[in-house]
């Protein structure tokens, strides 16, 4: 009897630990992964209107009953030497400063499996979109790769916070296609591209954030056919490597 309740209480043990262990999901669309699962964007790049979103989603491994916003990190590579003009964003000079915005509303999102932690009041936006020329740079060093810093957070957190277990929205990426034809434009739309959501950072009014950077379903998009964004003329890497380089 002793020994059965020792194996019942160990696979308890084992059920709880696997039914809140913390996670990532990012996908092409309007939802969450489990709701509008993406991983592939095509693009002719033949005109200078329309968007296209990301969205990133997350679950924590323990309650944060005083939640009160998130840290992210994105890395972008391209299968070029450089980063294309199309992909400079945010920096003063840069190409399409303006072309990159990122948010916390997902009050038009289906919210059918992912939870919707910010109810439209979230705030923030982009911290850094690191390359090679800016300081400090982006850890890779990579001239063919950059950084999305971001961050949004809630003035006035609702009572309750978040639980461990469920799925919450995180943050949208809207990258618009101004300057993709025409006289002013950007080059290198067509140039395949990958973006990796390397980690959220969730955080309590009160305590230390959790940072999450283990994928659930998928963490890597691909953009016009990017699947190994270390091909260069000098280098050839894994997505695995890749991934590595930003640690």
């Amino acid at each position: 009897m002793k020994k059965t309740l020792l194996i019942t209480g160990a696979l308890l043990a084992l059920t709880c630990s696997l039914a809140t262990a913390g996670g990532i999901n990012f996908t092409w669309g309007l939802g969450c992964w489990p709701e509008t699962p993406a991983s592939l964007e095509f693009f002719a790049c033949d005109v200078n209107t329309g968007n296209h979103l990301a969205t990133a989603s997350f679950v924590v491994s323990a309650s944060q009953p005083t939640f009160v916003g998130i840290e992210a990190v994105v890395d972008i590579q391209a299968a070029s030497p450089a980063l294309p003009d199309w992909w400079q964003f945010s920096n003063p000079g840069s190409c399409r400063q303006t072309s990159l915005s990122v948010s916390a509303d997902f009050t038009a999102a289906p919210n059918i499996i992912c939870v919707d932690p910010w109810m439209g009041l979230a705030a923030g936006g982009i911290a850094a979109y690191q390359t090679v020329t800016t300081v400090p740079a982006v850890p890779s060093g990579l001239p063919n790769s950059a950084r999305l810093k971001l961050a949004e957070a809630l003035a006035d957190p609702p009572p309750g916070g978040i639980l461990a277990g469920p799925e919450y929205y995180g943050f949208r990426m809207t990258i618009n296609n101004a300057k993709t034809v025409g006289a002013t434009v950007c080059a290198g739309c067509a140039v395949p591209v990958c973006l990796a959501l390397n980690e959220i950072k969730a955080a309590p009014r009160f305590g230390i954030a959790e940072r999450i950077a283990t994928p659930m379903a998928n963490q890597l998009l691909s953009w016009n056919g990017g699947s190994d964004c270390g091909a260069t003329a000098t280098q050839n890497k894994t997505w695995g490597q890749v991934k590595s380089l930003y640690r």
